[in-house]
């Protein structure tokens, strides 16, 4: 887990484990994970007594962001079997996924965040084009889920 440090760990190096309702772990390796964010939504509330003229703010309802991640288009099914899942309405397609944190040598967790009851949203397929010899396919798949824990 995290240790005491001045210095900001870097984002290049980390690890994904997506585990559905099946529990047969996909393989699949991201370049990269963006949107994770939480959000507590709240209310504003004031009793006709109170002694100050100002509002309260109770909490209401949280909810997580939608996930992105990308990675080189591979030959794996794995992600592709879990999205005809979803599609198919299966319960097993609620999925648990890990996201950990590394340090710089790869060799201790630093940060670790659940998403819990994870599901696709979307997949994007890659762009194909014939002038870039120098580029990758890329993919993407977006997931929603019910809870982003940092543990």
């Amino acid at each position: 887990m995290a240790v005491q440090r001045d210095d900001p760990y870097g984002p290049f190096n980390f690890r994904v484990t997506i585990t559905p309702g099946t529990g047969a772990e996909i393989k699949a390796a991201f370049s990269d994970v963006s949107g994770m964010n939480a959000e507590i939504t709240h209310a504003d509330y004031r009793v006709g007594s109170d002694p100050v003229n100002h509002v309260r703010k109770i909490p209401l309802m949280n909810k997580a962001g939608d996930v992105t991640f990308k990675r080189g288009l591979v030959g794996s099914l794995d992600l592709f079997q879990w999205l005809k899942a979803a599609k198919d309405g299966t319960i097993a397609a609620k999925a648990s996924i890990v996201i950990e944190l590394l340090s710089e040598d790869r060799s201790a967790t630093v940060a670790t965040w659940q998403l819990t009851n994870a599901r696709p949203q979307k997949w994007t397929g890659p762009t194909l084009a014939a002038k870039g010899a120098t580029d990758v396919a890329m993919e993407e798949l977006v997931v929603v889920c019910e809870d982003i824990v940092y543990a």
